[in-house]
């Protein structure tokens, strides 16, 4: 998958679990900005 596909698919996804569940909102953005973090330092992890 290409990470331009990616990254929009886990916003929605994120966006929804934070609307459903509100307390967990430190933790999805801490994974996020990790996940995120983690792709750009090292762009052969997306694939």
């Amino acid at each position: 998958m290409d990470i331009v596909l990616i990254q929009p698919a886990v916003a929605l996804i994120a966006g929804i679990l934070i609307l459903i569940f509100p307390q967990i909102l430190n933790y999805v953005i801490a994974f996020y900005l990790i996940i995120v973090g983690l792709v750009g330092l090292f762009p052969q992890l997306a694939g």
